[in-house]
């Protein structure tokens, strides 16, 4: 046995995987041990089988009472826990030897390693993977939350599988030419099938999971003792209740199981390039690895992995990632001498990524060429694998209310070990049988800890779902209604959330010898022709599907305010120098209007070839493209995108005195504005402006002028949150749009107060002559004090690329910005999950209301999410509207509480009963004496159930109150209620007792065998007790302003 593998050198056992990241994971190894194997499961034996169920609920101490700590390559089992105190047992396997495998195909005539050394583009892409020599014959592996992590030999530790995304430069793509079925053989073995596989668990899988909690096993307990006891009704009753709970459970776990597999599995027959046989084959869509290319078909697809495009264009919707769905165009890789050295980035170079689970709807390519791509992520590594993830594995929800549950049940266990001691003792010293003395004692354990406090606690969130139902919404996880009561800040998404689905076109402010012109609400036949309308005619990633306009709803409202007609002619594209260019013309044939100074000798053109596209992306916020009109001897270039960003790409001779004026003008009136520039292109050649970088083309411009466009609240949307913000639930936007837009619409709908000012938090990253920093620029101006003062009428405006920034160089600030946040816009869905998680962090219960799958993470991640839509975001979402507003925010959040203080009042309500019952007990137990089967009976079955559906059928208040309800059990006033409560039983029962024994009609217990013995003591304590708790759920059932008064049942 090696050094590092005894116990004294435990420190170098345990390690981190994914250090430094969101998924860290503290690692343990521990390798088995036959005698320590062997003396457990004596043990085991011993305890009928209850040490076994005690490792079922805890395997960590299985592994460590049967095996040993090790290091961590000779492990057989890794430990693993999270940040969240998750603990996780996973077995280390070992990859198979690929060799093995390959043997079955007869030609293959060299070994893989050899062909790995004479493969130099294969070497780049893969060295920073292990060596394959190594991999294929000793690595080992083990699968967490469907991650694969690989012993890495060099690191001595385990790491995350890496896919080409993450070790290759831009230029390597092109190197690619497929792999080879040795190749092929080997990466499968490596990466496993490309399969997002979702499971439906079998029933008695399910079964034995849900049986097996320490609840049921306590009920199981109960029923099997008042079975042996002749206590058969009320065993009955509770076993048909948990069989049904049971049922119940399976039934929603497997109909989300279903939902979730039939929105996510997938798989497609794909033509994948083999080099050694110079041609395609077609394979199963599971069986594509990393380094695969394949070819992307004419009519379109499904993607079912991340794929780099090297050739022509595709145009895709990404609904699935961005939750818009809106035709995309995805462009290849660059290629050319300055981009050898440029890593491949997946935020940089997203543009030419095909994700997996969107939709590519059709491939433009030049003549008979093949749409290719390079696969550089499968199964759950890609896109849709990482959404799936996170909505199977989300973060744990900690809520304090069920914490202080379980402490209380801690303490009523504790008080029914004292009964039990005094029970004991009390038997023994009458000279008792063993037998009753057992059942008695034990009984006690059953009367303190109530069975029937799981059907209670959950009858009035079954209430609370169905109320939800009647108001159209639905409800997959009714845990998470307690949870909604408790929440103190709801995010909303913007677009098709508080606003409407699209943008209206409100006019257009063109410019001219650096001077805006009259604002047009309409575009005129006369006025078809000016070059801003020429942009906006052209400046576009449009395309026509199915004969219609497709494209970004604001490119088609823009393109439709032109007048102009789009056409792609197919074939006959000879005239234009370029192969299917998409061409655009006026609708109208007359040659009026003419061009500005600059231009003044051309008439305007009939059609316009758009040959270039260089799409939109978030981080240079603009879009340009090359056109040619016909019969011409130039190009010319139009740009849009943000204001500021193409104002500082225009030569500043041609951008108005008056620019920042009227664009301050209309933002602030919560339009969004768009700006347009040009540029003539006389001295290129169409092979060179195929070659050219958008850098060399985006500059230089000349200002054309405005377009200003309107995104309408929902009518719903501004009552809701003045409703919200009275009840102090605060209010926040996180949006995928940009922040002009976002803050106009926040102060439209009263998210932000009319006389609140808004600082814009920008983090700026280092730079070669200074280090990364904050900057707070309040309205106009800058503010210049770093640690900016967080006063009540300052609300904080965040983007997404500053939140990144932040995140890495100024974590510490970040839980001020997600507390005093408003508006955070252009967010990612990971951005917007670490949102909801830092707010979480920081003690604050949140919702998320969203209708796209670019919300789903967030959705699952936040305490309460609610979807407006019945795609994937609905099957993530615990809540789903089939209403498309916000109005069902209220309705929730009011259920929520309603549900809360029920669950908090029957929580009391069966702690009570069940001390006042014990109570009872053992005062009866003094004499000799205990409650009679029918008494049991009557106050377990026939009284408790009457009074716990009464109290939890109470419907919610029809108002949001401005104080939430409590959501901890472990506070001084409900502990002294309860307290205070028992003890007024306490005496009461005492009082009536001693005043019966006074009377003169009264006949002491005598001791015997009869079950249904008559008696005084019995009788009285049995009166006294049931009009206690009929006043118990009178006391505990609180009314407004949560719920409606118990009366109005």
């Amino acid at each position: 046995m090696e050094k590092h593998n005894s116990d004294s050198n435990y420190d170098s056992n345990s390690k981190f995987v994914n250090l430094g990241q969101e998924d860290q994971m503290k690692i343990t190894g521990y390798q088995t041990r036959i005698v320590k194997q062997i003396v457990t499961w004596i043990f085991v034996i011993l305890t009928i089988g209850l040490l076994r169920l005690v490792f079922y609920w805890r395997p960590d101490w299985m592994v460590k009472c049967m095996c040993r700590k090790v290091y961590l390559k000779s492990a057989d089992y890794v430990l693993l826990e999270d940040q969240y105190d998750q603990i996780f047992v996973e077995r280390v396997k070992t990859l198979p030897d690929y060799r093995r495998i390959a043997k079955l195909d007869s030609s293959s005539s060299s070994s893989f390693s050899n062909q790995f050394k004479q493969d130099d583009s294969l070497s780049k892409m893969m060295s920073r993977i292990p060596s394959y020599d190594e991999l294929t014959v000793t690595k080992q592996y083990f699968m967490n939350k469907k991650v694969k992590y690989i012993w890495n030999d060099d690191l001595q530790q385990f790491e995350k599988l890496k896919g080409l995304d993450e070790i290759m430069s831009c230029s390597i793509f092109y190197e690619k030419k497929g792999l080879t079925q040795s190749e092929e053989l080997q990466r499968q073995n490596l990466y496993g099938n490309n399969s997002i596989i979702v499971s439906v668990t079998p029933v008695v899988k399910l079964l034995l999971t849900q049986a097996l909690h320490p609840f049921y096993i306590f009920q199981l307990f109960s029923c099997a003792l008042w079975y042996s006891d002749q206590y058969g009704w009320y065993a009955t009753c509770i076993l048909v209740i948990s069989i049904v709970s049971l049922t119940v459970q399976i039934y929603q776990t497997r109909s989300m199981q279903r939902a979730l597999k039939s929105t996510i599995t997938s798989n497609e027959m794909v033509s994948v390039y083999r080099p050694d046989k110079q041609e395609f084959e077609i394979v199963l869509s599971a069986m594509l690895v990393p380094g695969d290319v394949i070819e992307i078909p004419k009519q379109g697809c499904v993607m079912q992995c991340d794929a780099v495009l090297l050739n022509g264009n595709c145009i895709v919707n990404e609904s699935m990632l961005t939750g818009e769905s809106i035709p995309v165009t995805k462009t290849p890789i660059p290629q050319g001498p300055g981009i050898q050295d440029v890593k491949f980035s997946l935020a940089e170079h997203s543009r030419h990524v095909l994700f997996s689970g969107t939709n590519v709807i059709q491939t433009r390519y030049y003549g008979s060429q093949i749409v290719k791509a390079v696969v550089i992520r499968t199964g759950f590594s890609t896109a849709k694998g990482e959404l799936v993830r996170s909505i199977l594995y989300p973060k744990p929800v900690d809520f304090k209310f069920t914490q202080d549950g379980a402490k209380y049940i801690g303490v009523l266990a504790l008080i029914a070990l004292g009964g039990m001691i005094y029970t004991l003792v009390l038997m023994i010293e009458r000279g008792d049988e063993v037998g009753s003395i057992i059942t008695r004692t034990l009984d006690l354990l059953t009367i303190v800890i109530p069975p029937a406090l799981p059907a209670a606690m959950t009858i009035g969130i079954v209430f609370a779902q169905k109320r939800l139902k009647r108001q159209k919404v639905f409800c997959i996880s009714p845990r998470s209604i307690n949870l909604c009561g408790a929440i103190n800040v709801f995010c909303f998404d913007k677009t098709g959330t508080l606003t409407e689905d699209g943008l209206d076109l409100y006019g257009i402010v063109p410019a001219l010898k650096q001077r805006f012109q009259t604002e047009e609400k309409q575009i005129s036949a006369n006025n078809q022709r000016n070059p801003l309308v020429i942009a906006m005619a052209t400046c576009h990633s449009l395309t026509i599907i199915e004969g219609c306009i497709a494209g970004d709803p604001l490119d088609v409202k823009m393109f439709e305010a032109t007048c102009w007609k789009l056409e792609e002619p197919g074939e006959d594209t000879s005239k234009y120098d370029v192969i299917m260019p998409t061409v655009v013309h006026p609708s109208v044939s007359d040659n009026a209007g003419h061009l500005p100074e600059y231009e003044n000798d051309k008439a305007m053109p009939y059609e316009i070839g758009i040959l270039r596209q260089f799409t939109f992306t978030s981080k240079l916020q603009r879009m340009s493209v090359i056109t040619r009109e016909i019969n011409s001897n130039h190009f010319d270039v139009y740009a849009k995108g943000s204001p500021e960003i193409i104002v500082s790409l225009c030569n500043s001779e041609t951008v108005p005195a008056d620019f920042h004026d009227i664009l301050t003008f209309y933002t602030q009136q919560g339009y969004r504005v768009i700006a347009f520039a040009h540029r003539l292109l006389s001295r290129m050649t169409y092979v060179k402006i195929n070659r050219v970088q958008r850098d060399e083309l985006e500059c230089g411009l000349t200002f054309l002028g405005f377009l200003i466009m309107e995104n309408r609240l929902k009518p719903e949307t501004q009552p809701i949150i003045k409703t919200l913000k009275t009840a102090n639930i605060r209010t926040v936007m996180v949006t995928g749009d940009n922040m002009l837009t976002a803050l106009s619409v926040a102060r439209d709908c009263q998210m932000i107060d009319r006389h609140d000012h808004v600082v814009m938090v920008t983090g700026l990253p280092p730079s070669d002559v200074s280090p990364a920093r904050l900057e707070y620029t309040c309205s106009e101006n800058i503010v210049n004090d770093s640690k900016l003062k967080y006063s009540s009428r300052y609300q904080l405006a965040i983007s997404g690329t500053s939140w990144t920034i932040i995140h890495k160089y100024f974590p510490e600030v970040l839980p001020k910005l997600a507390v005093r946040g408003v508006v955070f816009a252009r967010f990612s869905p990971e951005n917007k999950q670490q949102l909801i998680e830092l707010l979480q962090d920081s003690g604050y219960y949140v919702g998320m209301c969203g209708d796209g799958a670019n919300d789903c993470g967030a959705l699952k991640t936040a305490h309460a999410g609610i979807s407006l839509s019945e795609a994937e975001a609905s099957v993530a979402s615990p809540f789903t509207s089939k209403e498309s507003s916000i109005s069902c925010v209220p309705n929730v959040i009011k259920e929520g509480r309603a549900a809360l203080v029920t669950s908090y009042g029957i929580f009391k309500f069966m702690a009570c009963y069940s001390l006042t019952q014990f109570l009872s007990v053992c005062l009866l137990y003094w004499i000799g004496a205990t409650l009679t089967d029918f008494t049991f009976l009557y106050i377990d079955l026939l009284l408790l159930t009457s009074l716990g559906i009464t109290f939890c059928y109470t419907s919610a208040y029809f108002v949001l109150d401005p104080k939430p309800p409590k959501v901890s059990l472990i506070a001084v006033t409900p502990v002294l209620s309860l307290i205070l409560q028992l003890l007024v039983h306490l005496i009461i029962q005492l009082t009536v007792s001693k005043l019966t024994e006074q009377q003169p009609w009264f006949e002491p217990f005598i001791p015997n065998e009869d079950r249904d013995y008559q008696c005084y003591e019995v009788t009285i304590i049995f009166l006294s007790s049931s009009f206690q708790y009929i006043t118990m759920a009178i006391v505990f059932s609180k009314g407004p302003p949560y719920r409606r008064i118990i009366f109005k049942n």
